[in-house]
């Protein structure tokens, strides 16, 4: 009983050290967004402002086209988490419920992509968005992020296929439906919490995404917002830090916004049906 409950203090003891460690960047960003230029050069910092302040948020978007840039970055994070999951879900269906070795072998490939890094892939990529005359185009953008989404949004889907029992595809074939009609309208709202997180995911990985916009995109108007944060950085490396926090802060709230609006039903969605009435 002592050891168990020994345990049980160490894990809690873990995880309330891992949620502080997660936390603190965040914390310590929106209480540099408020404070004034006198705390933020103050030798003994602290974590409540003593006199809170807004002229940070009005000072970054008087100096910097946030709007402009969060527009550019909303868009191309939503076509490519709806792209992205429109391609994703037939082929993670084939791959699931065919498991050749061909699918096996793909399967890997989609695994293994995950490693390569950003600087291995940008030069191919530059040169065939040059040819296609894409670059600065924030069509050429979506294009990147589907490609660069693909791969874990087909490993995640395909874990969620492979739970969609069999039976209810089998039993909507004897009732004549085809593969197609079957895909539609019996196993994607099976998979509606899959398509959502992996849309979640895609939108996150395109809405932080900061070096392909750095590289292909070159005039300020088609720049998405982490682009743009570092213009608050001079040409020397000193920061605007005040200005800076607050821009950030804004950069990471529709991602938490979004996340809190849907996670109850991902997390919903994926408990239905555990338990037999």
């Amino acid at each position: 009983m002592r050891t168990s409950t020994t345990g049980r203090v160490g894990q809690y003891a873990a995880l309330f050290a891992y949620l502080v460690f997660l936390a603190f960047p965040f914390l310590w960003l929106v209480s540099t967004a408020f404070k004034s230029p006198r705390e933020l050069g103050s030798l003994h910092p602290t974590w409540i402002p003593r006199h809170p302040t807004l002229d940070n948020f009005r000072q970054a978007f008087d100096e910097q086209p946030l709007l402009r840039a969060a527009g550019n970055s909303l868009l191309a994070a939503s076509a490519a988490a709806v792209i992205a999951v429109l391609i994703a879900t037939p082929l993670a269906y084939v791959m699931a419920r065919h498991r050749t070795r061909l699918a096996k072998a793909a399967t890997g490939w989609v695994v293994v992509s995950q490693a390569f890094p950003l600087v291995l892939v940008i030069i191919p990529l530059f040169l065939v968005l040059k040819n296609l005359h894409l670059i600065n185009s924030l069509v050429g953008l979506v294009l990147v992020y589907v490609v660069w989404a693909l791969p874990f949004a087909l490993w995640m889907l395909v874990g969620y296929v492979r739970a969609v029992p069999t039976e209810l595809e089998e039993a909507a074939a004897v009732d004549g439906a085809g593969r197609l009609r079957t895909l539609v309208s019996v196993t994607a709202p099976l998979l509606a919490p899959g398509i959502v997180a992996t849309a979640l995911f895609a939108f996150i990985t395109a809405w932080n995404e900061f070096f392909f916009a750095l590289v292909l995109l070159k005039t300020s108007d088609k720049q998405t917002l982490p682009v743009v944060l570092t213009h608050f950085i001079g040409a020397e490396g000193v920061a605007d830090l005040g200005p800076l926090a607050a821009a950030a802060f804004l950069a990471t709230l529709p991602s938490l916004i979004i996340f809190a609006i849907i996670q109850r039903r991902i997390t919903g969605g994926m408990l239905a049906g555990a338990v037999k009435s």
